[in-house]
């Protein structure tokens, strides 16, 4: 009996000593957690953690052809012009139809809807006045410029110019002058006309002397340069990875408080080997450029050319930063004027923001994939491009990036793919 006890004390011992022992681990192992629970990051990674902070936005880049884009006054005016339908050919399409305030300035929709049906999707505005080239293919380039296209686009607003400035005359003429100056007599001009509407529209503008399509054509321009004034205003808000990033590089202990562990981990395929920061970077997640990634196009038949038509349509805009219509000196458009043809712009689509992302379906430049997931997919499969050559597929490839790099293909697994998805929700 008594060896029986002397065991029994030697296995209490023992226990007491595993016990003691498992606790000393487990409270190394906390320790270890709560120093990991600041997300230990490398000072490479933090650099490029510390470009993607909201706080890094600078103010908005002076746009010189613009010469309200600060004006107050200019906002004001824009904000009505943006949320009312009767500028449209029906009288219910605004500038707010399709870029919704209730869904960051877009409408959730594959292609945008006015008085018809579009062929892209309708692009979110927050931050757009950090671009140099709007539009999914770059075709204006200025944001009071973006403005008017919609307006006279036959599926779009599908108005004429001249019957905007009678609505100017009869609703905003107060406003309208103390901003622009004295409004154009318009009696006698017909009841409407524009360059870009229909066969009436066009002949009854060819009709009007000089004079007085310039008159008209200047109303117009002054409500695209009001409205953009207003879309200036237009500020993305913090997310949760504003608040991580920012603790992180302070050296918080609480990072794991604000992104969940699966975030985290997305947050490093982002950075690092699923490459998507090589053009979603800065504060706004995009390099603001244009790039073919193999998208689907939403009619095989007939291809978007995408970056490739816009090239050619701003040079020829009427409303572009060396039009007359102006504001800017000719030294002063250096993008512009500069503007070179590139085998890259085939096929290739602008960049898009991924802030609220998530809750921006469907997506791509036509909406072909509903789920950020389907995306996701798709960079990792990456096929062969329908026009031009995908920077994604290697068989494509070459040497497509600008920087005569070309792009490693993406390797990443499910777990990491759902990784970066999980992620994309904190932004």
């Amino acid at each position: 009996m008594r060896q029986i006890h002397r065991i029994g004390i030697t296995l209490a011992r023992g226990a007491l000593l595993l016990a003691l022992s498992a606790s000393c681990f487990s409270g190394v192992q906390a320790s270890q957690r709560h120093e990991e629970g600041r997300d230990r990051w490398s000072a490479k990674d933090e650099a490029t953690l510390a470009t993607l902070r909201l706080s890094e936005l600078p103010a908005v880049p002076d746009d010189p052809s613009n010469a309200w884009q600060k004006s107050a006054a200019a906002a004001e005016l824009g904000k009505a012009l943006f949320f009312d339908t009767r500028f449209s050919r029906n009288g219910a399409v605004a500038c707010a139809s399709c870029h919704d305030p209730a869904t960051q300035f877009q409408d959730g929709r594959s292609v945008g809807e006015g008085v018809g049906t579009g062929k892209r999707r309708s692009m979110a505005l927050i931050g757009a006045g950090y671009t140099t080239w709007l539009f999914w293919d770059g075709r204006k380039d200025s944001l009071w410029s973006q403005a008017l296209g919609p307006l006279e686009d036959p599926v779009e607003h599908g108005g004429n110019r001249l019957d905007y400035a009678r609505l100017i005359q009869a609703y905003y003429r107060q406003a309208y002058s103390e901003l622009f100056g004295t409004l154009p007599d318009l009696a006698g001009l017909p009841g409407n006309a524009s360059p870009n509407g229909n066969l009436a529209e066009q002949a009854a503008w060819q009709q009007m002397d000089a004079a007085s399509r310039d008159a008209v054509s200047r109303v117009f321009v002054n409500m695209g340069k009001a409205i953009a004034a207003y879309e200036l205003t237009l500020r993305p808000s913090l997310s949760r990875l504003d608040h991580y990033i920012d603790n992180v590089l302070s050296g918080n202990q609480h990072t794991g408080s604000i992104l969940k562990p699966q975030e985290v981990r997305g947050l490093r395929v982002f950075i690092g080997k699923g490459q998507c920061v090589s053009c979603h970077n800065g504060p706004l997640f995009t390099d603001q450029q244009f790039h073919n990634t193999g998208v689907p196009p939403r009619d095989a038949e007939n291809p978007d050319a995408g970056r490739m038509i816009g090239v050619a349509k701003v040079r020829a805009d009427e409303f572009n930063c060396i039009s007359r219509y102006s504001d800017a000196r000719p030294e002063q458009c250096q993008e512009l004027r500069f503007l070179a043809d590139d085998a890259h712009n085939q096929g290739a689509f602008k960049t898009p923001g991924l802030r609220g992302i998530a809750s921006r379906s469907p997506y791509m430049h036509a909406g072909q994939f509903a789920s950020l997931a389907e995306v996701l997919r798709h960079y990792v499969e990456s096929p062969t491009a329908a026009v031009g050559r995908s920077e994604l597929n290697r068989s494509q490839r070459g040497s497509l990036r600008r920087d005569g790099e070309g792009r490693s293909p993406i390797r990443i697994s499910a777990q990491e793919q759902a990784d970066l998805l999980a992620f994309l929700q904190a932004l």
